[in-house]
């Protein structure tokens, strides 16, 4: 029997969206259950992360989610999907297309990393961190530093647009503009089939506004612990602000675009 068609879209960020360690329960077991009528009707889960894969699945079980995501998008960019005996594979090109896009990345703005490293180190009492395989990013002591050091950078972006970050807080990390949570989930609409019209893409905090936007997705939410930052641009957008935290808010948000689990019109 051919597997069926998915019709739209689920995107949520796993912590602070679908778990919130503080909160009793941590995942409503209530929302799984809105997650899994909807699923009846077409729909695609997805978790959509700056975890990586293997966290991913870990955080899952952690927590007591025993549903297998129909997709998983990682480190806010790698489309996997499940194969056989629950291994997850890389979707489509998408993931080799980011893993190139990352090293040349890295070699092609050398001088601008170079002066945000500068900037960082002389003007701040953040750390810039440099990984491997090209990996870099910063931790801030604040919430403000990290606004200073942002301006800094976006100031770079302006005359070099592919400069690219995700932040979460006080963290940052460096990417290529073209992939992020807002870009693969795109991707993986159109390998579905799907456009913008059929995503609806949860999250809340800064590296989750690239796929709370109306070119990814046309039924954004943000749980009532989203930073007020992310708020305020989910309102301006036109989508939905949940009073509650986490899954609870979530229940809200599917609530209000789904009403009682009743899927977008085909």
């Amino acid at each position: 029997m051919a597997a069926p068609k998915h019709r739209f879209i689920l995107c949520f960020d796993f912590d602070g969206t679908l778990v919130h360690p503080e909160r009793d329960p941590v995942f409503h077991p209530g929302l799984g259950q809105m997650i899994q009528m909807l699923r009846g009707q077409g729909a695609a889960w997805v978790i959509n992360t700056g975890r990586g894969l293997s966290q991913v699945i870990e955080g899952l079980a952690q927590h007591g989610i025993y549903m297998e995501p129909d997709f998983i998008i990682a480190q806010e960019s790698d489309i996997y999907k499940p194969g056989f005996f629950s291994r997850w594979t890389d979707y489509g090109s998408w993931n080799r297309q980011a893993r190139r896009a990352q090293e040349r990345f890295a070699k092609d703005h050398q001088a601008s990393l170079l002066a945000i490293r500068q900037m960082v180190e002389s003007q701040t009492n953040a750390s810039f961190i440099n990984g491997g395989e090209g990996e870099m990013g910063i931790v801030a002591t604040s919430d403000l530093e990290m606004d200073r050091i942002c301006l800094y950078i976006d100031a770079h972006t302006r005359q070099f647009p592919d400069i690219g970050y995700h932040r979460n807080g006080i963290y940052l990390r460096f990417s290529h503009s073209g992939y992020s949570k807002g870009t693969a989930l795109s991707e993986l609409a159109r390998l579905l089939g799907l456009d913008a019209s059929a995503c609806f893409a949860a999250g809340d905090n800064f590296n989750d506004l690239s796929m709370l936007d109306p070119r990814h997705a046309r039924m954004i939410a943000c749980p009532g612990n989203a930073v007020e930052p992310v708020k305020r641009i989910v309102h301006t957008r036109g989508g939905f602000v949940a009073s509650r935290f986490a899954s609870e808010g979530m229940m809200e948000a599917l609530t209000h675009f789904f009403g009682n689990s009743q899927a977008p019109a085909a």
